[in-house]
């Protein structure tokens, strides 16, 4: 009997051994995020649900009205409208893009090297020189409409801040450049660790470059696109920095680039009301939330159930 009990026994000291370590090993990043996500979270649901100057205990309580006018306000049914079409133009301009390049920089080609940190150097930039920079250069009688100028093209000359009919092309123009170096690097790893037998039994059988890129590299770098269409998501519904330098809060809203992110700012800290800033942040976070978790359900499941094993003692 005892013969018996004794593996059994040797197998469940295993398994707490495991599940201590996993305590263990996990419990800073549990506390980190506890600390800096979750609680800020809650406190801001909290003072949501009062009208509040920002100082002293909040007092004036207001229930779910904070966020019923959120809900309903015109103003934030434009900025939700243009966090979508940047998502949308973000993957779309981006991707076809990333994927273009990544393949060009994977060949052997002279000068790669030099090439990679071009296309990377603006996302390491920044936020706030970018958007000085392109600020600066996309006034009326900045360097852009200069060059065009200077080319014999002064008819293109626009006002590519304030035109509502070109601000937001504007805007993706300088997102692509400042991010575009990021979805390239995550592709050339993708790629790389794509063995490269695959392609030469696919040259073998008499498959041309397209068939092979369109047959096997694509498919085998669907999980990197679709990790990188997730974090481009996310920050398209966050996106604020480059809006905010470049057009502030008055002009975006005239111009068809605020987001919910300059909306917050607007209505909550520079209106003097933080207790509805803390009910527009909150609502960011449950739509970015919801929209996170329809991805990973509908889009990421069969990674992750093939990145997450259950454990065999």
């Amino acid at each position: 009997m005892s013969d018996t009990l004794a593996p059994r026994r040797a197998a469940a000291r295993r398994r707490g051994r495991t599940r201590l370590e996993i305590a263990v090993l996990s419990a800073p990043a549990v506390l980190v995020f506890l600390a800096f996500v979750i609680f800020p979270v809650v406190l801001a649901a909290y003072y949501g649900f009062y009208r509040w100057k920002g100082y002293g205990d909040p007092t004036d309580w207001v229930g779910l009205n904070n966020y019923r006018l959120i809900l309903t306000d015109p103003a934030f049914h434009d900025v939700l409208w243009h966090n979508g079409l940047i998502l949308v133009l973000s993957l779309v301009l981006q991707g076809p893009l990333a994927i273009g390049l990544a393949l060009l920089l994977n060949r052997r080609i002279r000068d790669r090297s030099a090439i990679r940190v071009l296309v990377f150097v603006p996302y390491i930039i920044s936020e706030v020189i970018v958007g000085t920079g392109w600020s600066l250069m996309l006034q009326s009688d900045g360097a852009v409409n200069g060059l065009l100028r200077a080319i014999g093209l002064g008819s293109l000359e626009a006002d590519w801040i304030s035109d509502p009919d070109l601000a937001l092309w504007t805007l993706m123009a300088v997102i692509t450049w400042k991010y575009l170096g990021f979805a390239v690097i995550l592709m050339l790893a993708g790629l790389q660790s794509i063995p490269d037998e695959i392609f030469e039994a696919a040259q073998i059988d008499g498959a041309s470059y397209w068939q092979i890129q369109r047959r096997i590299t694509l498919p085998l770098l669907g999980p990197t696109i679709r990790i990188w269409a997730f974090l481009s998501i996310i920050g398209s519904l966050q996106l604020f920095d480059l809006v905010y330098i470049i057009w502030g809060q008055y002009v975006s809203g005239t111009a068809g680039t605020s987001t919910m992110a300059i909306y917050m700012l607007a209505q909550g800290r520079n209106a003097g009301n933080y207790g509805y800033g803390s009910a527009v942040a909150v609502v960011m976070f449950v739509i970015s939330l919801v929209v996170a978790l329809i991805y990973q359900r509908f889009v990421l499941r069969r990674d992750l159930r093939g990145a997450v094993t259950e454990g065999t003692v």
